[in-house]
């Protein structure tokens, strides 16, 4: 096992890996920029670093200086959390060449997972089932247009390196299909200086459904279940839950089977998550995540087990000890991401909490690394935390949720919590009838206006 964890991330993802390298006896180091000095990990951790000012460029994403306090502080592990570098390849590999285990999958699965065009490809060649689309990147509107009318429209235009929901555009119609592919490739170059873009059919009404896996890098892989992401804004996920409401037994157990034996085929390592987009009983590959997801908490909410005391573990080089048959999932668990920006607009909203109260209570959980008279900070991300619920039913679960919401109290910002508020009370959400384009619909319509 390590002796010391080097934490390279920040806010309530810091706060998790810290909690469970405390767990298993592992000292932990704290890395912070100047606007995070003040932060719950950098408070709890035994040491802790100063890597830069609040530019993220010159302080999370900085690798010499992340180096630099593994060697100052003696870590012999580091752990990536999610964002930032956590599906760098280069920087895993970097890591291994200075003596510092990266918590994580094997840099060429990082690798060929981070290119879109190169995971389909490899997803199908591991039987996992994908949109019919392009079988590489489009180099010019004649060939888009042949694959277009080979699928039929809508298509959806994608980065190859992309993420996010930037680099992704609808054509619904042969005349749209130019405009769609220029203003992909402008927005891919200057998110992520790649423009390569492919196409797939685009689906109208598809739920985004995700498979969390567990591999030991030697051949042994098992699936613990899926999470439903449907409720999303520009492609970011809002809220998740497990298991789905849309999927039977024979489903879950069928596409959880098909990815736990594409992991053991590709020897994957650590904690991965295969996404989905499944409508009319069929499941379309969309990518796979390297990295802890922010939604982790609702699997391990199901099955009890601790997945990131499982990373570390495996990273360590012990073999994968549970198996398929002991994973049985239990009850039903729902996320909010809580964030401070306006619940109508979006509009980030840091400054100082001035009173924090979270909600508790059987089956209640809340992931935040925010504490009343903390400042956050306008450089990075909006999470202020993340509500999780378990009951011992759907329904269980969605009254719990909105009991915790009623009780969860953000002074001195503005948050999403009255977004969440609404959600909660409205029928569709509560029979589990929607998919991922309802939210957006919702907003358009007026939802948080119509009280």
């Amino acid at each position: 096992m390590f002796d010391k964890i080097l934490i390279a991330n920040r806010g309530e993802i810091a706060l998790r890996i810290l909690r469970a390298a405390k767990e298993l006896g592992i000292a932990t180091v704290a890395v912070h920029s100047t606007a995070d000095k003040d932060a719950m990990h950098v408070r709890l951790a035994d040491e802790s670093v100063c890597i830069g000012p609040p530019s993220a460029r010159e302080s999370y994403l900085h690798i010499p200086a992340l180096l630099a306090a593994c060697e100052i502080t003696g870590a012999d592990a580091l752990h990536p959390g999610y964002g930032f570098l956590s599906e760098n390849a280069r920087f895993a590999e970097i890591c291994g060449e200075h003596g510092v285990t990266f918590i994580g999958p094997k840099p060429e699965h990082i690798r060929i997972m981070g290119d879109k065009i190169e995971a389909k490809r490899t997803a199908r060649r591991l039987g996992i089932p994908c949109v019919p689309g392009s079988d590489g990147g489009i180099t010019d509107d004649d060939e888009a247009m042949r694959v277009a009318a080979d699928i039929g429209f809508p298509v959806l235009v994608k980065a190859a390196a992309g993420g996010g929901g930037r680099g992704m555009k609808v054509a619904r119609t042969a005349a749209d299909l130019s405009d769609a592919l220029s203003t992909a490739r402008a927005e891919a170059k200057a998110a992520f200086g790649d423009d390569a873009v492919y196409l797939e059919k685009y689906l109208e009404k598809p739920r985004h459904i995700e498979i969390q896996v567990l591999g030991d890098g030697r051949g042994a892989a098992i699936h613990l279940g899926e999470r439903d992401c449907s409720l999303q804004r520009r492609h970011q996920k809002v809220m998740e839950e497990s298991p789905s409401p849309a999927l039977n037994a024979e489903e879950r157990a069928r596409i959880g089977e098909t990815v736990a034996a594409a992991m053991r085929e590709l020897k994957y390592l650590g904690a991965g998550t295969v996404e989905f987009l499944y409508e009319n009983g069929n499941f379309y590959f969309i990518e796979m995540n390297t990295r802890i997801q922010v939604e982790h908490p609702v699997t391990e909410m199901i099955t009890g087990i601790d997945l990131v005391n499982e990373q570390i573990r495996i990273a360590a080089g012990s073999p994968l000890t549970i198996r398929q048959e002991d994973v049985i999932l239990s009850g039903h668990a729902i996320e909010c991401r809580v964030n401070a920006e306006n619940p109508a607009t979006f509009r980030p909203s840091p400054g100082k909490v001035t009173y924090f109260h979270p909600p508790g209570g059987l089956g209640v959980r809340v992931d935040s690394a925010v504490y009343q008279g903390y400042t956050i900070p306008p450089n990075y991300d909006s999470l202020v935390g993340k509500l999780i619920v378990h009951g011992r039913s759907r329904t269980e679960a969605m009254m719990r949720l909105r009991r915790s919401l009623d009780e969860f109290i953000v002074d001195g910002i503005e948050t999403t919590i009255p977004l969440f508020r609404e959600l909660v009370r409205n029928a569709d959400i509560q029979n589990g009838d929607y998919d991922i384009h309802w939210l957006e619909k919702f907003l358009a319509a007026g939802g948080m206006d119509a009280g």
